[in-house]
């Protein structure tokens, strides 16, 4: 019996399942959005599908070592992952070693593969607070030691990261810090306070470049400069309105045909829309709610308040890209450029949001180890006192 124990592996099939689910679907998804800018660009269809699928099978492997490895131990790591993390963004601004897309500098170029370092950050801002905070729980109630000197790394981050410039990723950063200083016990008042300053200071950055302030007016009103800044979300809007319900079938997309930019990428819910139609978006959401709330299980469940914060933060990461995509799609939100996460092509993303469900599961595991050794452990209390209780009648008796 305790040797079928030891072998019990607590594998959370459940969040395995609904991640290669949405994993493969993205997958088929890349390829029908991609294929003819494949065979135009490189003369190849299947071109961006076989660089997605290659990141797969990375993807898979760290996902299944970093489910066995203790998350326990980034405690030590830590200090190391936030100083890895801020040399690869400075990295960035060397010009032999960063690479420009569109007016960015966010990649890395090594072997060919282009790597987005700042991907990697919000895996390691998530472990570094989690780590700080676990350790304030004594004084996370006071500002200027429990609560403030963690998020001056997390300011460094963002301003790192804005130099790309890449507002959408600091400022997923920055939300997934407040929230997870949220769960760990800070103050209202204190969260509040440095919520309305960083509110400000976004505000301020969006609207100080004439080309960042495009951007929201062309979010604001698309139509009226449709061949401009409004030109991406009008596509997109012509695409959800042609897949309707039921949508247009797999692969008849006509946005797909060089009408809708970057429609494999941070457009892929708009290919779906117009193919799958609403249904295939529901699907899709549903998947996505599902390991979200699956998380937020895990993360409740946990009695490690490190483990905790860590599995909060991840899903507070996953949750965030999603709203911030889904609401650039259909116009609610500006265009960021973010990812949808298992969806949308793009290795570094695809590689980190596996990382980050390597780690939650590997929470899942040890909580649920926890909770089996808990519930045996009554179950023996139990039977030992009914056996107490039993061995007394029987003196009695005699």
């Amino acid at each position: 019996m305790e040797e079928e124990k030891s072998r019990k592996l607590f594998i959370d099939w459940y969040l395995i399942i609904s991640i290669c689910f949405l994993a493969l679907f993205g997958l088929v998804m890349i390829y029908s959005a991609s294929f003819v800018q494949g065979y135009e660009h490189f003369e190849n269809i299947t071109h961006f599908f076989d660089r997605q699928l290659q990141w797969l099978v990375v993807s898979v492997f760290l996902f299944i070592i970093f489910m066995f490895f203790p998350y326990r131990h980034y405690r030590k790591l830590a200090p190391w992952i936030v100083g890895g993390s801020i040399v690869s963004l400075l990295l960035i601004l060397v010009p032999s070693i960063g690479y420009e897309v569109n007016n960015a500098t966010r990649w890395i170029n090594i072997a060919g593969f282009r790597i987005q370092p700042s991907e990697f950050v919000k895996i390691g801002s998530i472990i570094y607070l989690a780590y700080v905070y676990s350790r304030k729980q004594a004084y996370i109630n006071k500002f200027f030691t429990g609560v403030l000197p963690p998020l001056v790394v997390v300011i460094i981050f963002f301003l790192l990261i804005m130099m790309q410039p890449d507002l959408g990723t600091a400022t997923s950063i920055v939300l997934v810090a407040g929230l997870i200083a949220f769960c760990s016990g800070a103050r209202k008042l204190h969260l509040i306070s440095l919520g309305s300053l960083a509110g400000w200071a976004l505000y301020h950055y969006a609207t100080s470049a004439p080309y960042r302030l495009n951007r929201l007016l062309g979010h604001r009103n698309p139509f009226e400069l449709e061949q401009t800044e409004g030109f991406q979300l009008v596509q997109s809007y012509i695409a959800i309105a042609h897949g309707g319900i039921s949508g247009a079938g797999m692969g008849q997309s006509v946005q797909k045909l060089f009408y809708l930019p970057e429609a494999h990428t941070d457009f892929i819910l708009a290919i779906i829309s117009e193919e799958l139609g609403l249904l295939g978006i529901f699907v899709v959401f549903l998947a996505m709610f599902f390991i979200i709330g699956r998380g937020v299980l895990v993360g409740a469940r946990c009695r490690d308040t490190f483990g905790s914060l860590l599995a909060f933060g991840i899903v507070f990461q996953l949750s965030i890209q999603m709203i911030f995509n889904a609401g650039a799609v259909n116009g609610i939100l500006p265009i960021t450029g973010i990812p949808f996460p298992f969806l949308s092509y793009g290795g570094s993303s695809l590689l980190i949001t596996f990382i980050s469900m390597g780690i939650l599961a590997n929470i899942s595991r040890k909580t649920e180890r926890e909770r089996h050794e808990s519930r045996e452990s009554k179950k023996h209390v139990s039977i030992n006192k009914n056996n107490e209780f039993v061995g007394r009648e029987t003196s009695a008796t005699k």
